[in-house]
């Protein structure tokens, strides 16, 4: 079941939902763990991006292009969104706005986004967020390694069992 603040893993059952993918700024590696897992279940996948994605051919597969913008591709994912999908993003706000509508958010890096870790969450990035506006360089993110990668791929297949069962 969902219940407000965030699915409950749990608990969940969720046979029709959707995976949607922040794909903008996706990296291509994930794209690929996601489309191999999306293929092997039987799964809906949902690229939304300003730009155009290369995705296999299938008719599990789309691409929904959005104009270019800030949050353009945020906003078009939580009005598309439905009880039960799976968003896979880096963007904490999107994140938090997905879990708020009790959806399930993944973060890039294997990160399973729920109501406990979003308020820890929004406060570093509005604190780094002030900090580059003061003209403090951050430095942003360390790349993607293959620890990460590893980490995303058995969390999206935990939550995916999840869904699927």
């Amino acid at each position: 079941m969902v219940r407000s603040g965030g699915a409950d893993l749990k608990n969940l059952a969720c046979p029709d939902f959707k995976v949607w993918v922040d794909a903008d700024a996706c990296p291509v590696a994930l794209k690929e763990i996601l489309f191999r897992a999306a293929k092997r279940l039987n799964i809906n996948t949902i690229l939304v991006a300003n730009a155009q994605q290369r995705i296999p051919s299938s008719d599990l597969f789309s691409m929904l292009l959005v104009p270019s913008g800030a949050d353009k591709a945020d906003k078009k994912i939580l009005e598309m969104l439905s009880a039960g999908d799976l968003v896979v993003t880096a963007d904490i706000p999107l994140a938090a706005a997905v879990v708020e509508k009790g959806c399930i958010a993944l973060g890039t890096r294997g990160e399973l986004f729920d109501e406990n870790s979003m308020g820890e969450r929004l406060a570093i990035r509005n604190m780094m967020d002030q900090a580059r506006a003061a003209g403090v360089e951050t430095g942003g993110p360390q790349p993607l390694n293959n620890k990460d990668i590893q980490a995303f791929a058995n969390q999206l297949d935990r939550i995916l069992t999840k869904l699927t069962k």
